[in-house]
């Protein structure tokens, strides 16, 4: 299998061993992942300072968005969803006949991939979300925002550093492109993702409170799944 995802906009992942390939350094630069990390954990605190407060009911006025709870029945729905949605990708790599282009991890990518799903879904679902506009507006956010989540992410493009350039000077690096199968599923399995999150956040039915814990919960199970994939077929290479 051939999967991918996840990548970070904006936390480096360890794409790939260095000592592999020189492609993506930037993604794989331990020093990086553990600054970023350091940053989300710290973010997410001040982040859960705010859920802690709603539920003692002296809500901060200036609250990070979606810092509300919510039922476990929203998370296991949101969960689910994801891992359908990663489902539904094994198997269509194997019926387009691209599950052998596979890339390798460290254990390190473990650590990018749950800072990943916090920040991106604060970021995504929680800031980017056109309230109060009306429904086509709200429907029109949330497409696009998946799009632009999607092309963010970096599968038609890369950065390729030069021998012995440490990942963040990503400045010194050239980009490449690549506009073949894999990039173009990879892709829109990956706004299906997004569109499945926002649905979860926006959900009042299921989510009353817009909580983002369902979001979290689905981009990480999505995110720790690759990572158990890739480590059954011995695709996680060293520790960084």
């Amino acid at each position: 299998m051939a999967i991918n995802y996840p990548y970070s906009i904006f936390f480096p992942l360890a794409q790939a061993a260095p000592e592999a390939d020189n492609v993506s350094d930037m993604q794989s630069d331990p020093t990086m992942i553990i600054i970023s990390a350091a940053v989300a954990i710290y973010i997410f605190k001040m982040w859960l300072d705010d859920l802690r407060a709603q539920q003692q009911g002296k809500p901060n006025e200036k609250a990070f968005p979606g810092a509300f709870p919510c039922s476990m029945k929203a998370v296991w729905v949101a969960i689910i969803g994801a891992l359908v949605i990663l489902g539904v990708e094994t198997g269509g790599e194997i019926a387009l006949g691209i599950a052998g282009e596979q890339s390798d991890i460290t254990w390190l990518f473990l650590i990018s991939i749950i800072t990943a799903a916090f920040i991106e879904e604060l970021i995504f679902r929680g800031f980017l979300v056109i309230d109060n506009k009306g429904k086509a507006a709200l429907i029109g956010g949330v497409v696009g925002f998946s799009l632009l989540f999607t092309i963010f992410h970096p599968f038609f493009w890369d950065i390729d550093m030069p021998e012995g350039v440490p990942g963040w000077k990503f400045w010194e690096g050239s980009v490449t492109w690549d506009f073949s199968v894999k990039p173009w599923f990879t892709s829109a399995i990956l706004f299906i993702n997004s569109l499945w999150f926002y649905a979860m956040r926006l959900c009042t039915k299921l989510n009353p409170q817009r909580s983002l814990i369902p979001c979290m919960a689905a981009h990480c199970a999505s995110n720790v799944g690759v990572f158990v994939i890739k480590l059954v077929q011995g695709h996680v290479v060293g520790l960084w």
